[in-house]
């Protein structure tokens, strides 16, 4: 396999000694992408005349003593990110000439930190979906079967990573599109504290790239080790030099642990709206033998933990309201006596100021009990999705699509109940590989940790990722 499936940490070690150099490490990440990528259809947007030219020039710079922390190191960016003179469509048709002068400020600090950016990689329309495919580039495929998703919306950033294009890569997550991803393809990701990273150039191309701060939406780093996710966190955390970043300047605490015994560890399974997958329960309880059996406190019951249904409900009203807030849809249909997640969403389509500023201060009051809860716990091991990586479905309406868990049939985005938990508080969540599921498919879970202590959930996946492995290559 060569350096191909190596961690950033490892490449950067073996350039520092003299090992490889990051041409040859560039020659064969292209190598291995015109070969196998015909299949998966992970990287859209090749860019690799720039990306020898980057590679070239990091190996000067390392010959003239610099060192950085991605220093020749080959990765890959989700399409949705502004890189100068590369398009940005975001898989919308009428945006395929968009081609923004200006690289988005994490692709400017991959650029710092010495990476080689060989392309952007596959979404779906809009980012609007748990699957990765459009008009413009196709669909992308799970490298461990290629009838079945990488998930979304950056499943293209996943499969690169689980195919081997590439150490690291960087994607975004609004409805767990960094955790889905990773879940379904056997790597790691990291979604960050709300506001933690700079978001600015992850726009949509009918959109100014300006310096705002996002409802919901983090961006975050992709990797096939824990380690890595760190590595690549400290690159891209920090405030937008336009705005709070000409006042203020990041200083993340340290993990509250650093052996496993000491953690204090929710561990769920179970939601009230929606079951979860044999093969997925498989995962959380192997996540929660390892913790028991090094000794960490696990428990799987608190009075502390807020409502998972109310959880649910406000979280499906933040996200629908504020996506067709840019994606408008037409009048919805629904009875008010109806209280399914299905019809939560289609009365959120419809939401005035009043009804969003409402569900707000429902969100507020949940965002104090996930503060109580960290008081007494470290961490939370749950569900990313109910199931492991599902069949591709593209039928046009996927508010009528279904979710298949053991054989019963759930409506289509009922199944991000389990991102939305971190993803309505703010709360950070770093997605870990925790097994296979009977049909050798990667299962995930994630790891959800206190608000702007970053470093817990990813300290905790590091010793993990020790006690039960990490990443392995598909076959």
């Amino acid at each position: 396999m060569g350096w191909s499936f190596h961690s950033a940490e490892e490449l950067v070690a073996a350039m520092r000694a003299g090992a490889v150099t990051s041409r040859e490490l560039t020659d064969e990440a292209i190598a291995r992408v015109e070969r196998d990528d015909v299949v998966v259809n992970a990287i859209c947007v090749p860019d690799f005349d720039r990306a020898r030219a980057a590679a070239r020039a990091a190996d000067e710079a390392r010959a003239r003593g610099e060192d950085r922390p991605l220093l020749g190191v080959p990765v890959t960016v989700k399409e949705s990110y502004d890189i100068a003179g590369l398009p940005t469509t975001w898989g919308m048709p009428p945006h395929r000439d968009h081609v923004p002068a200006e690289d988005a400020v994490q692709v400017s600090r991959l650029k710092d930190a010495g990476a080689v950016v060989l392309g952007k990689t596959n979404v779906p329309l809009g980012l609007q979906d748990v699957q990765s495919f459009n008009d413009i580039y196709g669909t992308t495929t799970n490298p461990w079967d290629p009838g079945r998703t990488a998930g979304g919306s950056s499943g293209g950033s996943a499969a690169a990573l689980a195919a081997g294009f590439g150490a690291v890569s960087i994607g975004s997550d609004i409805g767990g599109s960094l955790r889905t991803p990773a879940h379904f393809c056997g790597v790691y990701a990291h979604k960050p504290t709300l506001g933690l990273a700079a978001s600015r150039g992850m726009v949509a191309p009918s959109e100014p790239a300006l310096p705002i701060d996002l409802d919901l939406a983090v961006v975050g780093p992709m990797a096939r080790t824990a380690r890595d996710l760190a590595l690549v966190l400290d690159v891209m955390a920090g405030p937008d030099p336009l705005t709070s970043g000409v006042a203020y300047r990041l200083s993340l605490p340290p993990a509250r642990h650093d052996r496993l015994r000491d953690f204090r560890v929710l561990v769920l399974d179970e939601h009230p709206l929606l079951p979860t997958g044999a093969a997925v329960r498989a995962g959380v309880e192997w996540v929660a033998a390892a913790l028991a059996g090094a000794g960490a406190r696990v428990r799987r019951h608190s009075a502390l933990l807020p409502d998972l249904a109310e959880a649910a409900t406000v979280y499906m009203q933040l996200l629908v309201s504020g996506s067709v807030a840019r994606f408008p849809v037409g009048p919805q249909e629904s009875t008010v006596d109806d209280r399914s997640l299905h019809a939560v969403r289609l009365r959120a389509m419809e939401f005035s100021h009043r009804e969003w500023l409402e569900a707000n201060a429902r969100r507020e009051a949940h965002r104090h009990g996930w503060r109580r809860l960290f008081a007494e716990f470290d961490a939370v091991v749950c569900p990313v999705t109910p199931t492991p990586a599902f069949p591709h479905d593209h039928s046009p309406d996927p508010m009528r699509r279904l979710i298949d868990v053991d054989g019963a049939e759930h409506p289509y985005f009922d199944q991000l109940v389990w991102a939305g938990l971190a993803t309505t508080p703010g709360l950070p969540a770093t997605a870990i590989p925790a097994g296979r599921s009977p049909e050798g498919l990667p299962v995930g879970v994630q790891l959800i940790g206190p608000a702007f202590e970053d470093r817990t959930p990813l300290r905790l996946a590091e010793l993990l990722e020790r006690e039960i492995g990490g990443f392995e290559a598909p076959r």
